[in-house]
């Protein structure tokens, strides 16, 4: 046990993060100081009350967001020094994430989106391994419909699909059962799992879900933009989780 616990990697580390937007009525503070560090192949549910910074959160550890104080390092690099192509390149590289909203291009088909990263990345192989994914999230007899051919839960599983496809070592997930009925939710649930454990990624995610967030490893819930409690560890999420 001691052995595994000096080869655990910090694959996120947060120091001190704060995030203030502008407003119609002045800046408005989102995050105050969070400071957190998520180990590799770790599983971390963010939960707590709508506007608590929970998405906010998500999107800093993305890049997709920039904290407006505080250090935000993914795998060693400061975030926030990059340049917006920087951080692009890296998310490729290294992160996937899986939208609420599902987020497809309408115009191209299940196969053609999960290729999208695999060809900005200048994989030869791209639609034979979009392919392969697509199949392992049970979609191979969808490939060539388009996303208003599907159901929600077919959506979010080229979703799922399109951001694991690159094998990141960051997966991300913005209530990914949201829009979901409980059947479609629970299979996105066993699907997103068993996605981490087949490529050993580290999982963050948000919900809503008491379900998916008993799941976890660690369960941090958000109040106001602060980390009000965590439970350390699976299946028993921090009090007031909804």
């Amino acid at each position: 046990m001691t052995e595994q616990a000096e080869t655990k990697t910090t694959v996120l580390s947060l120091s001190d993060v704060q995030l203030e937007l502008a407003g119609n009525a002045g800046p408005v503070t989102i995050l105050r100081g969070i400071s957190l560090n998520v180990e590799a192949g770790e599983t971390i549910g963010l939960i707590g009350p709508s506007g608590s910074g929970k998405s906010s959160l998500l999107m800093l550890m993305g890049g997709l967001e920039r904290a407006t104080g505080g250090d935000m390092i993914a795998l060693g690099q400061n975030l926030g020094a990059m340049s917006e192509d920087a951080l692009a390149r890296f998310r490729r590289d290294n992160m996937g994430v899986v939208f609420q909203s599902f987020h497809l291009l309408p115009t191209m088909t299940a196969l053609e989106n999960v290729a999208v990263p695999l060809e900005l990345a200048g994989a030869k192989d791209a639609f034979a391994r979009a392919r392969e994914e697509l199949v392992s999230v049970g979609l191979g007899a969808r490939v060539d419909h388009y996303p208003a051919q599907m159901s929600g839960g077919e959506q979010q599983r080229v979703a799922l699909a399109r951001a694991s496809v690159t094998r990141p070592r960051i997966l991300l997930a913005d209530e990914p059962t949201g829009n979901l009925d409980g059947v479609n939710g629970q299979a996105i649930m066993d699907l997103l799992f068993g996605l981490r454990d087949r490529h050993g990624a580290t999982l963050v995610l948000v919900t809503h879900a008491p379900e998916l967030a008993a799941r976890c490893d660690r369960v941090i819930r958000l109040v106001d933009g602060r980390i009000d409690a965590e439970a350390g560890a699976a299946g028993r999420p921090a009090e007031g989780a909804a």
